[in-house]
């Protein structure tokens, strides 16, 4: 079982977006949050896009001066109540990796890149929580700076989840170029939207909502100017939106100063998010639309409270992926007991490795999903399954890593040189291979006695002679394996243990 840890009474979540960069802190009580603290930074990360899908080095300066402001609010929290995630520019950009590593030393705690799906899948949780209950469909709508996410969920589940690319930065920048608002670039721009909605509209209206609800900032500074403008009494209207339109028509910009409610520092970005919104309203039938105050943030901080009460999305993602793919509970049972076992033994008692025991845990539980694709080569299936499979939960760099872990548990391992597997996965590796080889019978016969050391050289396992010798298959593969791990330049050494001593261990 993971090791046992406090659980924290204040929780933060970082959500990096392509135009803001939010903090929300919390204070657990019971199963609630109740908001502490917040900070918004407006970095504009996905206007630095260049042509060739970089992140420009002022960009990324702008970004990291705002993440140490940001890490210096969150000194003295436990990495394990602090969750960070990017959004679509970070999907997108090829230099994100190296921008990466510096954000996260600049914000002091680990940064993950998000799925555009699972994005929508916590944008969904934060605007739940932060509304009455209703036992009806709720349509959300959340118009980012890169991507724009749908869903259609009941309760606290989301029902329908998309993710597309556009956002209020990516538009403005595309079509409004200088800001200056044009009729015909209006046209274009909602056009290329309702073009991106096309595809999926059908499906959202047969599903159906009875409720409409905008998040983010976006959805939140519309409201904002119609209101102030005489457009609506409360949230976001067709007629409101048309009347907004031609304002900006009107003034040929947006202008804070001429324009009621517009904020300076939304000013840039508001007419690709008025096009988007028009067009998701034109695409899917709607006349009105509620604005919520919860967003990604608050689903990232309420997701993360599931993981520290023992609620975690993650765990349920691969209970079901077990049962799509008709795993063998009983077998992916005795693999995870026993490379748990082996995994503890090698490694030192720290609270950061209870993560990688987690890792493990679900590694060995998903190691052969993909004999339902073929036996033959069948951990490749499993890899490419979790590479490529919509994981509630799951960060896109969680996936890869389950999944290079999954890939390296049989096999050749000079091949995983390639494979990104990096220094602390190669414990998680030996356990899970070691598990693997000493239970391929598929019983349930008691494990052997085994001792294990290792460090950065190399493992060493000792276990019974007798048991060895009783199972010469078991012990051929475990011969084989000392050159696979001679092969990445690591030491694998088997030691068959005396009768007497192991009664002397028993003892």
């Amino acid at each position: 079982m993971p090791r046992a840890d406090a659980r924290p009474e204040v929780l933060a979540a970082i959500d990096l977006g392509s135009n803001s960069f939010h903090l929300q802190v919390g204070r657990v009580v019971d199963r609630q949050i109740y908001p502490l603290d917040s900070l918004r930074e407006v970095v504009r990360l996905g206007a630095g896009l260049t042509a060739d899908k970089r992140i420009d080095r002022a960009t990324q300066a702008r970004a990291l001066e705002a993440l140490a402001r940001i890490g210096e609010r969150l000194r003295g929290l436990p990495r394990g109540a602090v969750r960070a995630v990017g959004t679509n520019t970070l999907r997108v950009a090829k230099n994100a990796p190296q921008f990466l590593r510096e954000a996260r030393a600049a914000l002091g705690f680990p940064i993950e890149v998000i799925a555009g799906r699972e994005e929508a899948r916590l944008i969904y949780l934060g605007v739940a929580h932060a509304m009455p209950p209703a036992t009806h469909n709720r349509l959300v709508v959340d118009i980012g700076g890169g991507s724009t996410e749908f869903i259609i969920g009941k309760g606290l589940d989301p029902l329908l989840t998309e993710s597309l690319y556009m956002g209020c930065v990516s538009y403005s920048l595309a079509y409004f170029p200088e800001g200056r608002i044009e009729k015909s670039r209006f046209k274009k721009a909602e056009l290329a939207a309702r073009q991106e909605l096309a595809g999926m509209a059908g499906a959202y209206r047969s599903a159906g909502w009875q409720e409409a609800v905008g998040s983010s900032g976006t959805a939140r500074a519309l409201e904002s100017i119609l209101r102030e403008n005489g457009f609506t009494d409360e949230g976001i209207t067709l007629d409101g939106l048309e009347d907004l339109k031609g304002l900006l028509l009107k003034h040929e910009r947006a202008d804070p100063d001429r324009i009621a409610g517009l904020r300076k520092d939304r000013a840039a970005v508001i007419p690709g998010g008025l096009a988007i919104m028009l067009a998701a309203f034109a695409e899917l039938g709607m006349e009105r639309m509620a604005v919520s105050d919860g967003a990604l943030r608050h689903g990232v901080l309420y997701d993360l409270l599931g993981r520290v009460q023992h609620r975690d999305m993650r765990e349920a993602t691969v209970a079901q992926f077990m049962r799509r793919y008709h795993a063998d509970a009983a077998q992916a049972e005795r693999v995870r007991s026993l490379a748990l076992r082996i995994f503890d033994s090698i490694s030192p008692e720290e609270k950061e490795l209870d993560a990688e025991r987690l890792l493990l845990d679900w590694a060995a539980r998903l190691t052969e999903i993909g004999l339902s694709v073929a036996h033959a080569q069948y951990h490749k299936h499993s890899a490419y399954i979790l590479s490529n499979a919509d994981m509630p939960g799951f960060s896109r760099m969680e996936q890869q890593r389950l999944a290079r872990i999954v890939l390296a548990h049989r096999g050749k391992l000079g091949k995983m040189h390639d494979a990104g597997l990096e220094d602390g996965d190669w414990a998680l590796v030996f356990a899970l291979r070691v598990a693997a080889l000493v239970l391929r019978n598929r019983t349930d016969a008691r494990f052997p006695l085994l001792r294990m050391a290792g460090d950065d050289a190399g493992y060493l396992l000792e276990l019974p002679q007798a048991w060895l010798d009783e199972n010469p298959l078991a012990a051929a593969a475990l011969e084989t394996e000392t050159e696979h791990w001679k092969a990445v330049g690591m030491k694998f050494s088997v030691n068959g243990l005396s009768e007497k001593k192991v009664a002397q261990l028993r003892s």
